[in-house]
């Protein structure tokens, strides 16, 4: 029998718990919140994700709404929710304090500027002003109707476009500048307006058919690690953990039928399929996941290949080899009973959320569907009673804000070509596993515990930092235990800020591996909640409370922290950068760079390309303080072919420079001209074509294709840059090592 292929869109929908515990527990009372991102991200990306949907019927998804989130979008259309932001956007210029002053102009162009500021000429205007005068100079120069502007521009610009034909918006959009507080407070109202729509919308297309609405443990905890932290070591044995153990499996089916309950009450329904936090599984919390009454949840193919001993290939094109192992619903046995588990494709939900938005909306929409009807055409290979569902989950609200006009124009091509696609049938995954339950079996004790990153939870534990946060964790859970008399009824502040400490969000940011410029509001956040068991019970604080978990400063060198998508101008644009790798060159230890015309190097990628900057000290000329040219050499480790030296005189004979090298990319710094060669038999250089780009202005930015290397997928390259004129070695960095690069 042949079926079309079947494709399940799953969108996670998440917000931390912004609210400080201290705000009191009263409805009728103003909360303080401390970020702004769900009132943003509500303006702009809950509901126009799902209208858009709604213009094709045939198309079925799946949203996850965590039930955090639902509670702080409920007090923001209640009106009793107030962060900085909005406070500061309410206030009337001419009371706007020194203080307030500061925060506007270093916080309220917090957006990406090519997609949120760019398109507003007054925004663009300020946010100018800003980058090249400083801050200092837009505190001593503005006036009045330049903070007001800024204050409605940037809650302007967060509404997202598809309401841009709302009469009111389109005004707003049209007059530019000189906006009153009326004007401001008009566009609050307008955003408590949009999110008074979102849960009812999401209800009414469940209630059609269209929607599958799924739920997640109540304030997105890493179930596994609340039953048992000690589960870091199965993906990494050597993990270093916490001094005190944290066991709280009695924590699990709280936070489960806490979200239960409140799904329950805002869609009529019972909710079939949960979302585990950051898709985290674990043998030890499926039979309470089993008897809540959940029927699926989902996780990534990470996690399915460590569970099966199979790491995922793929071909050049990206294609997974064996996919019909990957394409499936698994039945996960247990005890307690069955429950069904699907595997998302890591790499095309990845494209979505990482490296789409840099590319032609109607291009990349055409580029998924190509993926997709590739793997119906291998599905018609691999005939089988059972069809084929392919799983893309991943974060719904982040990745717009890096796509023309918040992903509007993708997503209608997107929509557009799948509905006139015959052999691809768009499905909720309850739709699917009704149809079809799941034929292959994984057993309980078979499932390995790990979540979407690398099939491990070092996302959230084993560093010093997040281990610190586990201990002082396990210390306010422990004080709460020993409170019998505190229960859920009689003390709620003490157990709603304990299931607040034990979301992800705050692991997620503590330590290395993520930043953001809000990583000191995290750590207080934190600590502001498990503050809120201590005062609940009457207890006293513990002193360590008081201070930050960590130091919030500027790091210098690093790794790459996630995709980059920077505009090759030579501009080094620093939002383009900010997830890029670092490495400092100028002043490093070493004798080589100490007066080098080279400050810094940064390194990132996405899925089409490798981006390198360089900086430079200011005024520095190629020809005069600098070598003509710059020469990229490709190593790659424990790969068999043809490989040779670098075709320069003068090379000194030490390491990683006498390595022999298979790719070589030389940038003619003056004319910003590029030659790239791949290394041949008898340690020759062979001319190639490539479609490197080059900008050279205030530093040096390149970018070149995965497809100029021809490497596949998941495989480890090596980089170092060489300094030449007229043919001859000058210098090479980084000093005494190679830049790791991993092909996504």
């Amino acid at each position: 029998m042949s079926h079309p292929l079947y494709v399940a869109f799953i969108w996670h929908q998440h917000q931390p718990l912004y609210k400080s515990p201290d705000s009191g527990v009263s409805v009728s009372s103003s909360q303080k919140y401390r970020l702004p991102w769900v009132r943003l991200h509500g303006t702009k990306d809950y509901l126009d994700l799902i209208l858009i949907l709604e213009k094709y019927p045939k198309l079925h998804q799946t949203v996850n709404l965590v039930p955090s989130l639902i509670l702080q979008l409920e007090d923001y259309i209640a009106g009793t929710a107030f962060d900085p932001y909005l406070t500061a956007s309410l206030t009337p210029a001419e009371q706007l304090t020194q203080q307030q002053r500061e925060f506007i102009i270093q916080h309220f162009f917090d957006a990406n500027h090519h997609t949120l500021i760019d398109p507003h000429p007054r925004y663009s205007e300020l946010y100018q002003q800003r980058q090249e005068k400083g801050q200092s100079w837009c505190l001593a120069n503005w006036e009045l109707p330049d903070y007001s502007d800024l204050l409605a521009w940037h809650n302007l610009a967060w509404i997202d476009p598809l309401f841009w034909d709302d009469p009111e918006i389109a005004t707003w959009l049209k007059q530019g500048r000189n906006f009153s507080l009326s004007d401001r407070q008009r566009i609050y109202s307008k955003q408590r307006e949009i999110l008074s729509r979102i849960i009812p919308q999401h209800r009414k297309m469940q209630e059609t058919g269209q929607l599958e609405v799924t739920t997640t443990p109540y304030t997105h905890p890493i179930l596994p690690l609340l039953a048992d932290t000690n589960s870091g070591q199965v993906a990494v044995p050597l993990m270093t953990l916490p001094n005190s153990r944290f066991q709280w499996v009695e924590d699990i089916p709280r936070h489960l039928q806490k979200a239960w309950d409140l799904y329950q009450d805002r869609f009529g329904q019972e909710p079939r399929g949960l979302w585990p936090s950051e898709q985290s599984v674990s043998p030890e919390i499926l039979p309470y996941i089993i008897k809540q009454g959940f029927k699926w949840i989902c996780s990534d193919e990470a996690v399915l290949g460590w569970t099966k001993q199979h790491f995922f290939h793929r071909d050049g094109a990206g294609n997974v080899q064996e996919p019909e192992l990957l394409y499936r619903p698994y039945r996960l046995e247990t005890p307690a009973g069955d429950l069904a588990i699907v595997f998302r494709d890591h790499r095309l939900s990845d494209l979505i959320g990482f490296t789409y938005g840099a590319m032609s909306p109607k291009q990349a929409a055409a580029d998924l569907v190509g993926h997709l009807q590739a793997i119906a055409k291998m599905q018609k290979d691999h005939p089988s009673e059972q069809p084929w569902l392919v799983t893309i989950a991943l974060d719904g609200e982040n990745c717009w804000e890096f796509y023309p006009e918040d992903g509007k124009p993708f997503l209608e091509a997107l929509y557009q070509n799948l509905s006139h696609e015959p052999h691809l049938k768009l499905v909720t995954v309850s739709e699917f596993i009704a149809q079809f339950p799941p034929t292959a079996t994984i057993h309980q004790e078979q499932l390995h515990s790990g979540s979407w990153v690398d099939g491990s939870f070092t996302t959230w534990i084993g560093d010093p930092v997040k281990n610190r946060a586990w201990d002082y964790l396990t210390h306010a859970r422990e004080t709460l235990a020993n409170h019998p008399e505190a229960t859920e009824e009689n003390n709620p502040a003490a157990w709603e800020a304990l299931y607040a400490a034990e979301g992800s969000d705050w692991f997620w940011w503590f330590g290395e591996g993520h930043s953001s410029n809000q990583d000191a509001i995290f750590d207080q956040l934190f600590r502001e909640h498990l503050f809120g068991i201590y005062k609940a019970l009457n207890e006293p604080i513990p002193p360590y409370l008081r201070q930050p978990l960590e130091v919030h400063e500027a790091r210098a060198d690093h790794i790459p922290e996630g995709f980059i998508h920077p505009v090759i101008d030579g501009k080094g644009d620093e939002q383009d950068w900010d997830k890029a790798g670092r490495i400092e060159i100028g002043g490093a230890r070493g004798t080589m760079h100490n007066s080098s015309v080279v400050q810094r190097l940064w390194y990132g990628l996405d899925h089409l390309n490798f981006y390198l900057r360089l900086d430079f000290k200011s005024g520095v000329a190629p020809g005069r303080d600098l070598p003509a040219d710059l020469n990229l050499l490709w190593f790659y480790p424990n790969k068999t072919m043809n490989n040779s030296p670098i075709p320069l005189a003068d090379v000194p004979d030490i390491a990683p420079v006498n390595y022999l090298f298979h790719h070589h990319l030389e940038i003619n710094l003056l004319t910003q001209s590029i030659q790239f060669r791949e290394a041949a038999e008898h340690f020759q250089w062979h001319p190639r074509f490539s479609r490197a780009q080059v900008g050279f202005n205030t530093c040096l930015e390149v970018a070149v294709p995965w497809a100029d290397l021809q490497v596949p997928p998941d495989y480890p390259l090596r980089l170092t840059l060489v300094l030449s004129d007229e043919g001859c070695f000058r210098n090479y960095l980084p000093e005494n090592t190679l830049i790791p690069i991993d092909v996504p």
